[in-house]
């Protein structure tokens, strides 16, 4: 039978400096590129980006909410039947 394992990881805030790439949005573009390739090289599966709350301290008593955009990645595995 098989199961599933994830991985879920921040994705990047900011594009990453290439030679050849100018503009903010090629730069951006290419390093979520980046990452999903580095992920699928050891075997991860993208499956979705999503956009959650973190409550968050702000100063010594009072919290503020952050939206992170997060990216869910997916492998399969083979379950192991114990007797």
């Amino acid at each position: 039978m098989t199961d599933y394992e994830y991985k879920v990881i921040p994705a990047p805030t900011k594009g990453s400096k290439v030679p050849g790439i100018k503009t903010a949005e090629g730069r951006f573009a290419n390093a979520i590129e980046s990452l999903l390739n580095e992920q699928a090289n050891v075997g991860w599966h993208y499956l979705r980006s999503d956009v959650l709350p973190s409550d968050e301290r702000q100063g010594l008593t009072s919290t503020h909410t952050v939206y992170r955009t997060l990216l869910v990645f997916r492998r399969a595995f083979e379950k192991q039947d114990t007797p």
